[in-house]
């Protein structure tokens, strides 16, 4: 069955303080992925950057994640644009780019999320197609709305950046990496993407991606920090990692077990 809601589902949603929520897959197993699209998260992110995904773990992801009737956001390695296009080939519905510090690392990657005249990418979309059951016409005019280009924000040249890449045709979203921030404003001290100045951080990435009327987006170590992210207007969240949940379910599991809880 096609799945034209399913794919344009993430473009659809997101913005307008949306408060979207994905899950957020390391692990390569694509029974993950699919389970996690069960659970009540509106996306389910893939992560090849420091996850242990590959294409092939990627293409079986998309296809388990988009049978539960959910979009499928990919994170690519840093600077491996190529992969970009790879993945909406794939049926991909977003792709998040790593280390976006400047307009000419942002315009490097539209060039392969969107076709021309926006970007360059290549012609290739057959599991795409499919999914969505257009014909090869229409997802060539529709492609470029449906495929979200996400920015990374993560580093103080970033920041500095950030009007220039927001107001770039083709870049949809932008989305803050809160830990690697930390780390890049107390240059290199400590690791806390609690602390207030990253908090001051995600509020101006906010309010200048709304400005732009574009999306904002970040990852949440905690469900408390999603929640006060959302109350604030953020448009998408990620909550943890697959790892993260994983071990927590666990030891709460244990816990009770034990007569800990």
């Amino acid at each position: 069955m096609p799945h034209l809601s399913t794919i344009s589902a993430l473009s659809n949603r997101i913005g307008g303080g949306s408060g979207l929520l994905t899950a957020w897959v390391c692990m390569s197993d694509p029974i993950i992925a699919g389970q996690l699209a069960l659970e009540d998260f509106d996306a389910v992110t893939i992560d090849m950057q420091h996850g242990a995904n590959d294409i092939t773990s990627v293409r079986l992801g998309i296809s388990h994640v988009t049978l539960a009737g959910k979009p499928t956001i990919v994170r690519i390695p840093v600077n491996d644009f190529a992969s970009a296009s790879r993945v909406l080939d794939l049926g991909a519905a977003g792709v998040i780019a790593p280390m976006i510090n400047s307009k000419a690392d942002a315009e490097a990657f539209v060039s392969f999320m969107k076709f021309p005249p926006v970007g360059q990418r290549s012609w290739g979309p057959t599991v795409a197609v499919a999914l969505t059951g257009q014909s090869l016409d229409d997802y060539l005019v529709k492609g470029n709305a449906m495929a979200v280009a996400i920015a990374m924000i993560e580093t103080r040249e970033a920041l500095a950046a950030l009007d220039d890449i927001l107001a770039l045709d083709g870049i949809d979203a932008v989305f803050v990496g809160p830990s690697d921030l930390s780390i890049a404003l107390s240059n290199g001290a400590n690791v806390n993407p609690g602390r207030a100045d990253v908090i001051d951080a995600l509020d101006h990435v906010m309010k200048r991606a709304h400005a732009h009327k574009k999306a904002a987006c970040c990852f949440a170590p905690s469900p408390t920090l999603a929640k006060d992210l959302a109350k604030k207007g953020y448009d998408l969240m990620a909550i943890g990692t697959d790892f993260s949940q994983l071990r927590s379910g666990a030891r709460a599991q244990i816990d009770i077990a034990r007569g800990r809880a």
